[in-house]
């Protein structure tokens, strides 16, 4: 097995903290980065990404398995369920990310960047060469309508930028400058990273209900070759694309195909892999990781197993609660759930006990909340709103732990007192409410995902022996996409990944907006003043130390809202891989994330 490590690691984080401690520049003329903080660590004559191999060989392929299905392949609307792929692979924007640093991005189809003194507005000129996959060149007019076009009626997740923009105009042939309506550094930077397709194509069409047979024309190394509907999708480099030479894509997108392929759960998907009819997985369960991974392939050295590790925040996974409606309006009745799901035997009987928990949504990085009271600048951004706030915000919170056995008494007792307090009684063996009926909840599951349902199986069992009723739900994709985008459901498996930069992105989170609108990621409906108040506060941080005060206070308010049923956190990517595949010793430092596999991967077949 290959396992990576960060070397030094604890000299890389404090170089990626410096970042952030640097002064924030204003840029006086066009520039080839943008950062976050201070200046991008590459320079204006860099040869490639610093994870990227700028002499991979061109060739090969990869294809890899998903559980359920899709209906579309247009990812930047609401309507349908697409391959999650697609954003990244098949879709090029003004400016591309390096996952090496916090938050810095460097010149794709935009040649430059500017800003004002502040950050007011940014302008971006195109390079000449910047072009379609049909060869029509990429002009202002397609900058422009694809902003305007997605904020307007695209998928909700561009929206909240657009109502920030005060105008976007094109002030030269190949130049356009949008400025905004607030004072917020990261618009900026967000700016470069829109999708940008072709204004032409949809002339006459309605771009918010396209179908499978309207594919968005974009400028990609890929472009959808073929597919299934519902079955898979085949990306072919094209072999006329534009960017070749561009600094940001020397050694990426290295290989000739990219399949993604569907099977209906997961235990015939790992077969598949198995039977080498696939030639990539990942694997998130560390026992099967241990134990399974020692089929024929991998003895025979066909199949590598890579340990990939990663320095980013463990994000949220976990079960969400529905605060919109009850039984999950009362923070009782939620921390009465989290004390009856004993993670510890659930770990135990599922993983071996080798994957740690999630304590919170920003562990695993300095970002995340410390242990005990809050104090210094967390207790000042906190102290205005304590009287809103649940307690273990100020106080500190640590999740519930069990003795690992099946029976969980010390956290039962404790479930079952909260639900009195919040007015249940028990009656007959049964959970009862003050209106007369049994606390019954639904559990929204996709199709498929057999460790889920495991996971579920066990806590339906602990939540019967205190009388609760809880119902499993398992939909196909397309039901679960449009329930979750339209908050139909009690319960469900839902999964978070944050940043080392955390920043606008945090709104659609846990804004109030997503309360009611459709189609945001507050999927359990939060409308707290006081987390749309610190990310008010990390948006405007001018300093390292505010910056990380900022997200730990919002650390704190997440965890005690009690939201989650957390789950395990994944300090370690595992991919087995077909043994032709490689990838750099030089790891980003958000590990296999999005921008890396198999974006920077290539192959050494015969």
């Amino acid at each position: 097995m290959r396992s990576l490590f960060f070397a030094p690691r604890i000299r890389r984080i404090a170089y990626m903290l410096s970042l952030c401690a640097l002064p924030i520049p204003s840029f006086a003329q066009p520039a080839h980065g943008i950062a976050m903080y201070g200046d991008p660590a590459l320079p204006p004559d860099f040869v490639s990404l610093p994870y990227a191999n700028a002499n991979a060989p061109k060739g090969g392929d990869i294809n890899f398995g998903e559980v359920g299905g899709f209906d579309s392949l247009n990812p930047h609307i609401r309507k349908g369920s697409v391959p999650w792929q697609l954003r990244s692979l098949a879709y090029e924007s003004l400016m591309g990310r390096s996952y090496a640093e916090p938050f810095s991005l460097y010149g794709l189809l935009a040649e430059s960047v500017e800003t004002g003194a502040n950050r007011e507005w940014v302008e971006f000129t195109l390079r000449a060469e910047a072009a379609f996959s049909d060869g029509s060149p990429v002009t202002t007019d397609d900058v422009i309508w694809s902003y305007e076009t997605l904020g307007t009626i695209g998928h909700p997740r561009y929206r909240g930028f657009w109502s920030k923009i005060e105008k976007i105009e094109a002030t030269g042939p190949r130049s356009v400058r949008l400025t905004f309506n607030e004072d917020n550094r990261e618009l900026a930077l967000i700016a470069g990273l829109r999708p940008i397709l072709k204004k032409a194509q949809w002339d006459g069409k309605d771009f918010a209900q396209s179908t499978l047979d309207d594919i968005p024309i974009a400028t990609s190394p890929y472009v959808i070759a073929e597919f299934d509907a519902g079955r898979s999708v085949t990306l072919r480099r094209n072999p006329d694309y534009w960017g070749k030479d561009v600094p940001f894509r020397k050694g990426t997108m290295n290989l000739d195909e990219i399949k993604m392929e569907y099977y209906g759960d997961g235990a015939v998907l790992f077969e598949a892999f198995k039977a080498g009819e696939l030639k990539m997985m990942r694997e998130n369960n560390a026992e099967k990781w241990e134990t399974q991974y020692d089929f024929p392939a991998v003895q025979r050295g066909d199949v590598v197993k890579s340990s990939i590790p990663h320095q980013r925040p463990t994000g949220m996974t976990g079960f969400v609660m529905n605060t919109r409606r009850a039984p999950f309006d009362d923070w009782r009745v939620r921390d009465a759930m989290i004390h009856a799901f004993n993670f510890e035997f659930v770990n135990d009987t599922l993983t071996g006990g080798r994957q740690p928990r999630i304590s919170s949504y920003f562990s695993n990085s300095v970002l995340g909340m410390e242990e005990g009271p809050a104090t210094g600048k967390v207790a000042n951004l906190l102290e205005p709103y304590k009287g809103d706030l649940l307690a273990g915000a100020l106080e500190g919170y640590t999740l519930p732990e069990s003795d690992g056995s099946a029976r969980n008494r010390k956290n039962i007792r404790k479930a079952m007192k909260l639900l009195e307090e919040a007015g249940y009684t028990v009656q007959d063996g049964k959970m009862m409410g003050r209106d007369g009926k049994q606390l019954t909840f639904e559990v929204l599951l996709r199709q498929g995902n057999q460790e889920n349902q495991s996971i579920m199986d066990i806590y339906v069992n602990a939540l019967e022996r205190i009388g609760v009723k809880a119902v499993i739900s398992a939909t196909d994709d397309a039901q679960f996409t449009e329930r979750t985008a339209t908050y139909d459901f009690d319960m469900t498996y839902y999964r978070i990944g944050l940043s080392l930069s955390p920043g606008n992105e945090q709104y659609l989170y846990w804004g109030s907006e997503g309360v009611e609108a459709p189609g945001r990621r507050n999927w359990m409906g939060m409308n707290v003043p006081a987390a749309e108040a610190m990310v008010d506060n990390i948006l405007g941080a001018r300093t390292q130390e505010d910056f990380i005060a900022a997200t730990r206070a919002l650390d704190r308010i997440l965890i005690s809202g009690r939201y989650f049923i957390p789950l395990y956190q994944w300090p370690f990517s595992n991919v087995a891989h077909a043994k032709d595949l490689k990838f750099s010793e030089t790891l980003p430092i958000y590990g296999d994330w999005s921008g890396f596999l198999p974006e920077v991967w290539w192959s050494e077949a015969d």
